[in-house]
């Protein structure tokens, strides 16, 4: 148990130091975080901002994962293992646009008060 524990957290460190994506994703994340406690966000809000958080963060790694073992199983090009590659991909695109939307349908009206307010 302890070293499937310590397999998840090497992946965990392995993306995060050798992907782009994953920066990108977490400055988002700290970002959403950030507003959600400054705007005070309710307790099933954070749920949803938790979970929609944690679904982009799956989709990208099993993506990381698919281009590594495409990358691995061949380096010429085959049309099959590019569809793999771009589907995987596509499924972090369509997740970053649902957490988008997501975080504009929890967030966006909490800024709107909060700058009419001011």
């Amino acid at each position: 148990m302890v070293r499937a524990f310590y397999v998840a957290f090497r992946g965990l460190l392995i993306a995060w130091r050798s992907e782009l994506h994953f920066k990108v994703h977490s400055a988002a994340a700290i970002t959403v975080i950030a507003m959600g406690l400054a705007l005070n966000v309710s307790t099933i809000e954070w749920a949803i901002l938790v979970l929609t958080i944690g679904f982009v963060f799956a989709a990208e790694y099993a993506n990381s994962a698919l281009e590594r073992l495409g990358d691995r199983v061949s380096t010429e090009y085959d049309p099959l293992i590019r569809d793999a590659k771009d589907f995987a991909a596509a499924s972090v695109l369509i997740a970053a646009i649902a957490a988008a939307v997501v975080g504009l349908l929890i967030l966006g009206p909490k800024l709107w008060s909060y700058f009419v307010a001011l």
